[in-house]
């Protein structure tokens, strides 16, 4: 097997860890999780992974519905981020895979602090780093950050993972039956048509730096290994001239 990129960031989602529940962390989920990054470093890819924190808080809806302080929602939603990193480390070094977790925020107990040049020594090792608290800063989603650490680490792709969801549609393919799906987006149209690829800062700098984003299914059996062999799988956004639709 055979690599077409030397290193990526994975963007995993807390929607995407709780599973079918509706608070907190699955096991067999995160387990899957873990199995499918293992499985990619025997691709021969340096792999990053940053964490969500919004299957156990989200800063927004508390801010929203409980009138707190969006500031400190924020930095309450970092802490969840930190939560889910922790138990992706545990879970992968059960399955014997060296990963370091470094937070954004100071939590030296648990956590390495972010420093560029530590990390890219760790994936430089083969390790696994998983990055936590987002970007250290209230009002930056962690899509945000994920873009951010994807062009810091000097990312050849970043890949955001999805929960049963294989790409990019036109509109929501659960609610419209004749909704079509993206093979290729330009970051513009994405823009201009606010598709629910990611939020409008973290395309604006993954375009700015001419940073490739994979959409796809992370729960389709052996798909993280499949994009990172460069199959076609998913969405790609990118520098395209021009989008390609499937037909439904």
């Amino acid at each position: 097997m055979v690599a077409a990129y030397r290193r990526a960031l994975l963007k995993v989602s807390g929607e995407a860890l709780k599973g079918r529940r509706d608070y907190g962390i699955d096991p067999e989920t995160l387990g899957h999780v873990a199995d499918e990054v293992k499985g990619a470093l025997a691709v021969g890819v340096e792999l990053a992974v940053l964490t969500g924190g919004g299957n156990i808080w989200r800063g927004q809806e508390a801010a929203d519905v409980m009138h707190m302080d969006r500031a400190a929602a924020d930095y309450a939603g970092m802490l969840a981020t930190i939560i889910n990193a922790l138990a992706l480390q545990d879970a992968l070094e059960q399955r014997g895979v060296t990963t370091r977790t470094q937070s954004a925020i100071q939590a030296q107990a648990v956590a390495e602090p972010f420093i560029r040049r530590r990390a890219l020594r760790h994936l430089e090792k083969g390790r696994v780093v998983i990055f936590a608290a987002g970007t250290g800063n209230p009002f930056f989603t962690t899509d945000t950050a994920a873009a951010l650490r994807s062009v810091e680490i000097g990312a050849d792709v970043l890949l955001m993972a999805k929960n049963h969801v294989d790409g990019v549609y036109d509109a929501d393919p659960h609610k419209h039956n004749t909704a079509r799906k993206f093979v290729r987006l330009s970051y513009l149209e994405a823009l201009n048509r606010r598709l629910e690829v990611m939020d409008s800062t973290a395309l604006t700098l993954c375009m700015e730096n001419h940073l490739p984003i994979i959409v796809f299914d992370l729960f389709a059996p052996g798909a993280l290994q499949s994009v990172l062999r460069g199959e076609p799988i998913g969405t790609l956004v990118a520098d395209v001239k021009e989008s390609l639709l499937l037909e439904r």
